[in-house]
């Protein structure tokens, strides 16, 4: 399976690639939607600002290009957030792949804004193939101020002052809202089991 790595300019791509070189993953960087055909699915990950990353996608056809495609797709962190109909940071119009908006995250009475750090996935779906091999209580890394709400498209939570979709899904769109790329053995099961599954 080919995955296509996609470059909007918006994110660090060298942990992804290092991820998945160290899971003997087959990829390629792709910057634009005409070098998406050879790939079998695709990788949509981000970092900063959803107004300003989505402006980069939209300037770059992948908007239109990825709204198109059938193919299995996983976003991850803003990646994943950018699959959602908008988003509150910029009241900004996103991919609407996913219903639902993003919002900000409130800080715990107990914790710090934004969450930075281990938290534990909970509440897993048991047919979601991204989990195959994880379990409840494991911990992935998350780095964000902004979430999407439980709802019809969650597969997995964590809790940070409330519950948080750390995982959606719904037909070919996945997202994580954690960065497997920096969550060790949980994060590379993940990818190799979107780089094997059928959706």
């Amino acid at each position: 399976m080919m995955i296509g790595l996609i470059d909007t300019g918006c994110a660090n791509l060298a942990s992804v690639r290092f991820a998945l070189e160290r899971a003997g993953l087959d990829y390629r960087v792709i910057a634009t939607p005409a070098e998406m055909a050879g790939c079998d699915r695709f990788i949509l990950p981000g970092v900063g600002a959803a107004g300003p990353a989505m402006a980069r996608l939209r300037e770059a056809g992948w908007d239109a290009a990825l709204k198109a495609d059938r193919r299995p797709l996983l976003g991850i962190c803003l990646g994943m957030q950018m699959l959602f109909e908008r988003s509150a940071e910029g009241d900004v119009e996103c991919l609407g792949l996913l219903p639902g908006t993003i919002e900000k995250l409130p800080a715990p009475e107990d914790g710090v804004w934004p969450q930075m750090g281990w938290n534990a996935l909970e509440d897993l779906d048991p047919d979601e193939p991204l989990l195959a091999g994880v379990e409840a209580g494991d911990h992935v890394y998350f780095v964000h101020g902004f979430y999407a709400p439980v709802g019809p498209v969650t597969a997995a939570t964590c809790v940070y002052g409330r519950p948080v979709s750390a995982l959606v899904r719904q037909d070919h769109v996945a997202g994580c809202q954690f960065h497997p790329e920096r969550s060790a053995v949980v994060g590379a099961r993940i990818l190799a089991n979107f780089a094997t599954s059928s959706v």
